[in-house]
């Protein structure tokens, strides 16, 4: 039994609170978690916590997305409860971190920055545009216009569509005025001063159908926020002194903190599994999904002494408007053996059961995946029901009663109260926790 520590549950995932607590020996904290009519959350702590170790679990899921922002205002509610009430040090224990996997399609481009030689200059050519154009010397300063030249042609066609009057001669040389509902511009360049009735530049504000509409291209994407860094500043403003997480899906999040966050792993879990009920698991081929999985799969692969295999996706999207139509390629032999898709997370599912399809296509005989967190929003369950995978293994960063209730004995569930367990002893005592790192 572990003394002078206090585990606070939120709502997110109250199965993971009370096998954590039957680890550590303790009882979860007595508080009150819930909300007004009004919608706004409201906590109170029943027992006191000052001077004492508060670890606060509450898991990035709020099933299929619907109170996952709810459950996160609860932690920093909870967070700065603790704090007001004197607590000697805060831990946010966040199993699954919330916001550190968002879509990165609008920072993509369409494929690689290509370039070309010009035939007439020499000069590389570039295959994308610059979304407004880069200012430079001899180009228009305003978006939607190409050249000088294409200024002139707008402007003709613009005066004609207005129903303006007929050309007036020429003033002087080198001048063309047009006039029309008492407008007037210059076409040509000026060559002896003349004063026009009227004038308007590239910058007329009151008439802008000569200048075209912004049309983002394919080259580059809207901005969208991308929420880590937020996610982490609010954990810290709220007054958390320690962040316990889970295989981070991109680890770059630990940068965001001023804090200490450990990133424990599931490896280790999954290793186990592969040893005690995969059988022949020797003669198997650990699979990456993608390659931003190709150091977690082969990590594993290398220290069980497995072959590796890797599946490149190659996203190539054709309108910004469009779904990416991703390509598969299975780097590696996988005929007539068992392959093991290693992966840290399955939202939509699109992913595994897209790679799971190539390999049975390439005469795979047995698909087992293997996922740290396993959120499977929107249509992830039925996707995964119709796919080739036999065997769909999670832990239980995120509640998978329901999902184990739709995927019968398709979907196995890995306890992970243990090693959070030990973190928080060895976190308490102020013990190494490199060995929960070990995973060969």
């Amino acid at each position: 039994m572990v003394r002078n520590i206090v585990v606070l549950g939120g709502n997110s995932h109250p199965a993971l609170v009370d096998s954590l607590c039957n680890t550590l020996g303790l009882p979860p904290c007595n508080r009150i978690l819930n909300k007004f009519s009004s919608g706004e959350s409201r906590c109170e702590i029943q027992d006191s916590v000052r001077g004492k170790d508060v670890y606060i679990i509450q898991t990035g899921f709020g099933g299929n997305g619907s109170k996952l922002n709810d459950h996160f205002m609860d932690l920093c509610i909870m967070i700065s409860a603790c704090k007001t009430g004197s607590a000697r040090r805060v831990t946010a224990v966040l199993p699954l971190f919330p916001y550190s996997r968002q879509p990165d399609l609008p920072y993509k481009k369409a494929g690689a920055p290509l370039f070309k030689a010009s035939s007439e200059n020499g000069k590389k050519d570039y295959t994308f545009d610059s979304i407004p154009a880069t200012p430079a010397p001899g180009l228009p300063q305003s978006p939607g216009l190409v050249n000088g030249t294409e200024i002139t042609n707008r402007l003709l066609k613009t005066t004609a569509a207005n129903g303006a009057g007929p050309v007036s001669p020429a003033r002087t040389n080198g001048e063309t005025y047009f006039g029309g509902n008492g407008t007037a511009a210059i076409a040509q360049s000026v060559t002896t001063p003349a004063v026009p009735t009227a004038s308007y530049t590239t910058h007329d504000y009151e008439n802008l159908s000569h200048i075209g509409a912004f049309q983002p291209r394919t080259g580059y994407k809207q901005w969208v926020a991308q929420a880590g860094t937020l996610v982490a500043n609010l954990l810290t403003c709220a007054g958390a002194d320690h962040v316990i997480t889970m295989d981070l899906h991109d680890p770059q999040v630990q940068g965001f903190f001023d804090v200490p966050v450990d990133n424990l792993y599931g490896r280790p879990l999954l290793k186990r599994y592969i040893q005690a009920y995969i059988p022949n698991y020797k003669d198997a081929v650990i699979i990456s999904p993608d390659a931003g999985g190709a150091k977690r799969a082969t990590a594993i692969a290398d220290s069980m002494g497995i072959d590796f295999a890797l599946i490149h996706k190659e996203r190539r999207p054709t309108k910004i408007t469009d779904r990416q139509n991703a390509s598969m390629m299975l780097v590696g032999n996988v005929k007539d053996r068992v392959c093991i898709l290693v992966d840290d997370l399955a939202d939509t599912g699109n992913t595994i059961t897209r790679a799971a399809k190539l390999l049975k296509k390439e005469g795979a005989t047995t698909i087992y995946a293997l996922l740290t967190h396993g959120v499977f929003s929107g249509d992830a369950i039925n996707r995964i029901k119709a796919s080739a995978i036999d065997k769909v293994v999670v832990t239980n960063s995120v509640p998978q009663q329901q999902h184990k209730a739709q995927l019968g004995s398709q979907l196995e569930v890995l306890d992970i109260s243990p090693i959070f367990g030990e973190a928080i002893r060895r976190v308490h005592h102020g013990e190494s926790i490199s060995v929960l790192f070990n995973y060969d």
